[in-house]
């Protein structure tokens, strides 16, 4: 009986502890850059909040996951430069590798200009930002 409760409870322990590792998000130097780069997208940064459109229900519409969507809430007072829309991000379309990691470091378009509003400035390490892009570039652009 003590013999096969101390197994019991070392499978327990074992069972218990890959449970636990299995929840932790991929660390900065470890795991593929795509998954790291899902991680940072989907449980970091939210991406999918405002570049992915929204159900019937105002739920997040996954089929459609980061295809660009209008956004789905505005300023208080009018302003010239919110962006009404997010971009579509999936595949990265419009977007060079450099474009996206110099928003994700230094909150900087394309152009050079910040970005803008409400998209968050992050200074991301060029690690992050290019598992990011990793991530990005292996999605399917949308169809629409």
């Amino acid at each position: 009986m003590k013999k096969s409760l101390v197994s019991f409870t070392a499978v327990l322990a074992a069972v218990s502890w890959v449970a636990i590792s299995a929840q932790k998000p991929p660390s900065a130097g470890g795991g593929a850059p795509v998954e790291r780069g899902r991680y940072l997208v989907e449980s970091v940064a939210m991406c999918g909040e405002c570049h992915s459109p929204r159900d019937n229900e105002g739920q997040l519409d996954r089929s459609r996951w980061l295809q660009g969507a209008p956004m789905w809430f505005s300023p208080n007072q009018a302003s010239p430069d919110w962006a009404y829309r997010a971009p579509a991000l999936a595949g990265l379309p419009g977007f060079t590798d450099v474009d996206m990691t110099m928003i994700l470091e230094k909150g900087l378009q394309p152009n050079g200009r910040a970005i803008r509003p409400p998209m968050h400035v992050y200074h991301m390490s060029h690690e992050d930002a290019t598992a990011i892009v990793a991530y990005l570039r292996s999605l399917r652009p949308g169809l629409h």
